[in-house]
């Protein structure tokens, strides 16, 4: 597949992808969301991903919508319509796809940035990393998902303040606020972000899409208990669920194929 705004490659199980608008601060314009939405339908449909780690290049890691674009447009509305369109395909399979999702947030992250970022199984950030919210600073609503996940994290109080008073967080208050699972110096997050996607790789892809599975369906305790009832089961039949219980019994590493 060819890219414009995005790096894609693919290694070891991992498919990497950078989003490559350095001279925007890697903002989101059409171009950028349908490329992520097709970045995230290879992920998907992949036999041979099971681990994606997204992040960008340089010091900046994204700084939301591409606001330009929407000035210029000829009408507003259809313009932002046409983006969250293939954003959110993009974020919906991103999060529903059976490989975890590394994030590496190397800078900024404001407005669909932080929406991004949020989108993580895991995020780590750098030290340099600040996190705001944004959109009400210009008279816009949150999209990407923030809405829903945000508030899981935190608590709606806690959102409702990063949302109406689009206070900046640093990367060890985000840490602290639970928004991201580590920091590091700024000259180690590539390196640990890469080491963590290969290790995910090596794991159970089908147990590790279950489990997001189930957190995204929750509702009643009685409906949860059962699908949990249904998943750990279909596991446990399956390819690598056998040679997880064969290893822990034999006392030596798994070898996880990633199928069934």
């Amino acid at each position: 597949m060819q890219f414009e705004t995005l790096i894609v490659e693919e290694k070891e199980g991992v498919a990497k992808i950078l989003l490559n608008r350095p001279d925007q601060a890697h903002t989101i314009n059409l171009q950028m969301a349908e490329e992520l939405h097709r970045a995230a339908l290879f992920c998907e449909e992949s036999e041979s991903v099971r681990a994606v780690l997204l992040t960008s290049m340089g010091k900046m890691f994204c700084a939301g919508g591409d606001l330009a674009s929407f000035a210029e447009a000829d009408n507003a509305s259809q313009a932002l319509k046409e983006i969250t369109f293939h954003l959110h395909a993009a974020i919906s399979r991103f999060a529903r796809m059976e490989a975890p999702l590394v994030v590496a947030v190397n800078g900024v992250a404001a407005g669909a940035g932080f929406s991004l970022a949020l989108l993580g199984d895991l995020t780590l950030a750098a030290e340099s990393a600040r996190f705001s919210m944004a959109y009400t600073a210009v008279a816009l609503t949150p999209d990407g998902g923030s809405t829903f996940t945000l508030p899981r994290l935190i608590g709606e109080k806690r959102a409702k303040e990063l949302m109406l008073t689009n206070r900046r967080l640093s990367a060890n208050e985000a840490l602290d606020w639970g928004l991201v699972n580590q920091v590091f110096p700024d000259d180690q997050l590539a390196e640990e972000a890469e080491a963590l996607a290969r290790s995910l790789a090596k794991g159970p892809t089908r147990a590790f899409g279950a489990v997001k599975s189930l957190l995204l369906t929750r509702d009643s305790l009685e409906a949860q208990l059962d699908r949990e009832a249904r998943s750990i089961a279909e596991r446990g039949h399956g390819e690598d669920g056998s040679e997880g219980i064969r290893a822990f019994l034999e006392k030596r590493k798994p070898a996880f194929s990633g199928k069934n």
